[in-house]
């Protein structure tokens, strides 16, 4: 690993073993992509990569008609100034002008990494996992200073990127776009895949072919959303998921966001990332600076599960932080689809009871707990609790719940307000909302203005008080609406382009004041389930609650599209009650623990009503979960079969030391007289011999890989009636562990 840079041509090479990036100070002094992929070696000379041709109706910088950036590769570009294509940088001047000129002024190249202050960020503990390189460049008419900074970590192809802008003039500016990446691709020949849904069925892969035009995820709803995640992977049209070149792009942020590729008349690429710069505006006075948030690209040649188990290692263990991070994560039952609003001490302690007997170790209070909060309508905002319901008090139950021998966690909506609140009552101007005009509610709930200081500050104190008075092991995080009418009562005209950005950098500061404070606590984020399932929100809270739809037939698909970029340790997924609330589906209990284990694990429903056949199935259940789950959390994931292509599906964890493989099966509808069928395991150790734990049958591991694993049972004519997972049924599954002897 390593960063050179060549003096005699001016050129940036950035590089370990999986990839080289390399770029160069261009006459001009605007700075050049020159090349982005798997690693080259190292020489003096790369400006034969740069193409600069003179094109007709093509405008120059230079009487010679040979240099327009409209026909160069550039690593920040700039409209208007011969380069025609989306830039990455927009700053209005005084009197009216878009028009920037960021040359090369200087670099500095480093071990380690910068924190970026305020904003979540991928990490180091040592400075020698990473380098970083940051350029400087100006503006020397507006005075105003550009740094981009690149970090490559030693071990992977990573490389993450962020711009800093500082108005070092004498006039105020506006930034109307700071995009966190660009990049630049000497060609069009891709796939391009994003992550799209809704609610209850987030995070589906969406692949078409990158053409001419442009093509963009995004979303303007004031969090990064279910509709469209803030990721998005380019590969080869021969890529698949095993081999082949792909390259990776995920934003770590949690608001509006704009992931886009525009591809020119010539098939160049460009790729940029950062947040959207509709309803963006930043004033940047004398002196001040304004910090892009983080974008991390990854490339790999070793296909899509080579590009996710990168984002999974880098995102598990350099974007999470504290003691949760490593650790196994707790096996929990929530209260919330087994009462929902309906509920007393005396029915939570039931229910734990039941829960504790079966070998749960956390259980979860969720909503209802506070204010006036009966119902939907009303308490949001008065985190307090509600002596009527709990008469000892949180700190009463949480006693109670842990002289049971579980720990107890809570849920909170800390970003919005009931009208039918104290709080609004006492602060009604304390809402997003536009003076004058109607505010929308969503679930009868406004949103807190965030941006405001003194807004965070009081919901700092009535959180922490609880905390601090309470045995609390675990806080759920909820966010359950949309920002509209994005006005703040808070600062003048000329800053409410800002009001976007200072509400997430107002969750983020909330979320630094309580998990420095109580560091012991495990935060899990939500937002109506998978509505701001994104890098920022990881590296406060290691997992999230993936999406509000528990049917067990969905989850495969949202939990097989959210593995794109996210580990298997923040996905939050549960055992949930049949029928199914959001489907009302009927899945057998194994499939929906069978699912469920690829994930953090959970119980989300009344154990006390469940028969005892079904009580035993669970015990088993959680002894499996409590056995694999470091395998399972920490381990390499491998896609290995798209429940989008077919009926079937299947997924795979490996042991780091290859002793030990978990695989998932799942089939949605059973067939009659089927053909056989067979999967084919990966990342096993070929000198091994695995012993299959349903069919008993043993097999090294490159018999496995290379000639398969059979999965027919009886759809397929298998007479197995003495192994009971291999008979053939409607919503099906298995979980086959392979063991080294």
């Amino acid at each position: 690993m390593g960063i050179i840079f060549h003096e005699s041509t001016k050129t940036f090479h950035l590089f370990n073993d999986t990839i080289s990036y390399i770029m160069m100070v261009l006459e001009n002094g605007h700075l050049g992509q020159l090349y982005c992929g798997k690693t080259i070696r190292d020489r003096e000379d790369f400006s034969h990569l740069l193409e600069v041709y003179s094109r007709v109706m093509s405008p120059s910088i230079y009487d010679d008609r040979h240099f327009s950036l409209e026909n160069i590769k550039q690593e920040y570009p700039v409209y208007g100034s011969s380069d025609f294509r989306h830039p990455a940088i927009e700053v209005l001047q005084e009197n009216g002008s878009y028009i920037s000129d960021f040359v090369y002024q200087s670099h500095q190249i480093m071990k380690g990494k910068p924190v970026l202050k305020g904003l979540p960020a991928t990490y180091v503990e040592e400075d020698a996992e990473a380098d970083t390189l940051i350029v400087t460049l100006k503006d020397e008419l507006t005075g105003v200073v550009l740094e981009l900074s690149y970090t490559i970590f030693a071990e992977s192809g990573v490389i993450a990127r962020n711009a800093r802008v500082v108005n070092e003039g004498e006039k105020t500016v506006f930034l109307n776009r700071v995009m966190s990446l660009s990049l630049d691709l000497p060609d069009c020949d891709y796939d391009w895949i994003q992550l799209s849904g809704a609610w209850a069925r987030e995070r589906n892969p969406i692949t078409r072919k990158l053409t001419k035009g442009v093509q963009a995820v995004e979303s303007m709803r004031g969090h990064s959303s279910a509709q469209q995640n803030p990721f998005m992977m380019l590969k080869r049209p021969s890529t698949d998921e095993f081999k082949g070149e792909a390259m990776g792009f995920s934003f770590v942020y949690s608001g509006n966001f704009q992931i886009q590729a525009e591809v020119d008349a010539y098939e160049v690429t460009r790729v940029l990332v950062g947040i959207h710069p509709e309803h963006f505006c930043w004033k940047l006075e004398q002196g001040c600076s304004f910090q892009s948030p983080e974008a991390v690209m990854v490339y790999s040649d070793q296909g899509l599960n080579g590009v996710s188990q990168t984002f999974h290692k880098l995102y598990r263990h350099r974007l999470a932080r504290g003691i949760w991070r490593d650790q196994a994560r707790p096996i929990l039952i929530n209260n919330w689809e087994a009462t929902y609003f309906d509920f007393t001490e005396e029915k939570l302690l039931k229910i734990a009871s039941k829960a504790k007997e079966c070998g749960v170790e956390l259980f979860v209070l969720d909503d209802g707990w506070f204010g006036k909060r009966t119902h939907e309508r009303a308490g949001l905002g008065d985190w307090v609790v509600n002596p009527d319901r709990l008469a000892c008090g949180i700190d009463g139950l949480s006693e109670k719940i842990e002289a049971l021998g579980l720990k107890f966690g809570l849920w909170f909506e800390p970003e919005m307000v009931n009208k039918d609140s104290d709080l609004y009552r006492e602060h009604p101007d304390w809402i997003l909302s536009v003076p004058g005009r109607h505010a929308s509610q969503g679930r009868f709930q406004y949103v807190l203005d965030f941006s405001r200081k003194e807004v965070v500050d009081r919901i700092y104190e009535m959180m922490s008080k609880i905390l601090r008075e309470s045995r609390l092991s675990y806080i759920k995080w909820d966010m359950n609406r949309s920002i509209t009418e994005c006005f703040s009562n808070g600062y003048p005209a000329d800053q409410q382009g800002e009001i976007f950005h200072r509400y997430i950098l107002g969750v983020y500061d909330l979320y630094e004041r309580l998990t420095s404070e109580f560091p012991h606590v495990l935060f899990e984020s939500c937002a109506s389930g998978g509505a701001r399932f994104d890098p920022g929100m990881l590296y406060y809270a290691p997992q999230a609650w993936t999406s509000d739809d528990t049917d067990a037939v969905e989850r495969v698909k949202i939990q097989y599209g959210t593995s794109m970029c996210y580990p298997i340790s923040s996905i939050g997924s549960h055992v949930s009650i049949t029928p199914n609330h959001q489907l009302n589906r009927n899945t057998p209990l194994h499939t929906r623990a069978n699912v469920a284990y690829f994930g953090t694990f959970g119980y989300e429903l009344d154990l006390n009503q469940l028969t005892e056949e079904e009580l035993e199935e669970v015990k088993e259940q959680i002894q499996f979960m409590k056995k694999y789950r470091d395998i399972i959390q920490d381990g390499t994931f491998y896609r290995l079969q798209s429940p989008f292509d077919c009926s079937d599906a299947a997924w795979m964890v490996v042991s780091h030391d290859q002793k030990t493989a978990i695989i998932g099966w799942y089939r949605t509808l059973n067939r009659v007289n089927e053909s056989y069928t067979r999967i084919y395991p990966k990342g096993l150790n070929p000198e091994f011999c695995y012993k299959n734990s349903i069919t008993g049958v043993s097999a090294y591991g490159d018999e496995l890989m290379y000639a398969g694993m059979s999965t027919s049972d009886s759809s397929s004519g298998a007479d197995m009636p003495e192994i009971k997972e291999l008979m053939g049924e409607d919503y099906a599954s298995r979980v086959y562990v392979l063991s080294a002897e």
